[in-house]
């Protein structure tokens, strides 16, 4: 996580948010929260990128009104190692969450994204994913833009 994200044009960097690269670094940790899991893309037996979905999206961490949307679940922490870029890799997760989503009976599904995650809003716009400004928030000094889809 911390490498596909740290090499990200306009993430921020460590001394200036700590916590997130913490956080980054030990993802599994969010599988602690009820409903979280974390799905993998292997190469082999190598692991080549990584999501966390959640089944409720008031259980999902972010921030704004996310929380209280009804029936959604939520996706974060998409990230795929720079090695295995350019392989569908992200968009096979991002159809994985939506799979998991709507097999459990989800209204929608909510993300949020930064500028620095460009293509991965880019995947999830192509996706049906639409732009819903009443999400967005801000994380430090970071603007976090909400992403909609229904199921």
């Amino acid at each position: 996580m911390v490498a596909a994200c740290s090499g990200l044009d306009g993430f921020p960097k460590p001394e200036t948010q700590p916590d997130t690269y913490r956080t980054l670094a030990n993802v599994g940790e969010q599988t602690e929260t009820p409903g979280a899991r974390l799905l993998v893309a292997l190469d082999g037996d190598r692991l080549a990128g990584a999501v966390v979905l959640t089944a409720d999206i008031a259980a999902h961490g972010s921030g704004a009104t996310a929380a209280t949307q009804p029936d959604a679940a939520g996706f974060r922490f998409l990230a795929v190692d720079p090695e295995f870029r350019g392989r569908g890799l992200a968009k096979a997760l991002v159809e994985r969450c939506v799979d998991l989503a709507r097999a459990q009976g989800c209204a929608r599904l909510v993300i949020h994204a930064t500028d620095a995650m460009k293509a991965a809003r880019a995947i999830c716009v192509a996706r049906g994913f639409e732009r819903a400004p009443d999400l967005d928030f801000v994380d430090g000094w970071t603007p976090a833009y909400g992403f909609r889809l229904p199921l």
